[in-house]
């Protein structure tokens, strides 16, 4: 009988980072406390650039994207929003969305499977996702249980469980 796996992922889709984009920035063009301070949030080439007058409203319109991206099942780990930064009269704040477990993560996730996944399970870093394969389907299942129970500091997802 051929091995189970399923692999680990951080990856998040593009469109609905988008779509909570969008509706932040409709959210802030209609908000009443918004009105006059030069708020607005906008792509800005891969990056996610915010603006407001002051230090205040452009952290209140991280925390409307923030928002959205939780509406749109999103996780807050994958956002890696930066300080506010003055520029002129306006401050700003680039945000960018992080993809792909990096070597030392993936490192670390194996290491947590070995160390207190069931015995027989194999993990291997494949890029930058880690592939988890086990003779019992039971096995992998405990390893997932075991993982969601961890508190990474990047986003995980599990995919292709066959």
């Amino acid at each position: 009988m051929a091995d189970s796996s399923f692999d680990i992922v951080s990856k998040v889709e593009r469109q609905e980072v988008d779509n909570a984009l969008n509706q932040a920035a409709k959210e802030i063009s209609q908000r009443y406390d918004f009105k006059g301070v030069g708020a607005s949030i906008s792509w800005s080439g891969e990056k996610i650039l915010m603006e407001a007058n002051s230090e205040d409203r452009v952290n209140a319109v991280l925390d409307v994207f923030q928002s959205k991206l939780i509406k749109r099942g999103i996780s807050l780990k994958a956002l890696d929003a930066g300080e506010p930064q003055l520029s002129g009269k306006e401050y700003k704040i680039f945000a960018s969305i992080e993809e792909g477990i990096s070597q030392d993560n993936a490192k670390k996730v194996a290491k947590i499977i070995r160390d207190e996944g069931p015995k027989g399970v194999k993990a291997q870093v494949q890029g930058d996702e880690l592939r988890v394969s086990s003779k019992s389907r039971d096995d992998l299942q405990a390893v997932i249980a075991l993982l969601k129970g961890k508190d990474f500091d990047f986003a995980l997802q599990f995919v292709n469980y066959r």
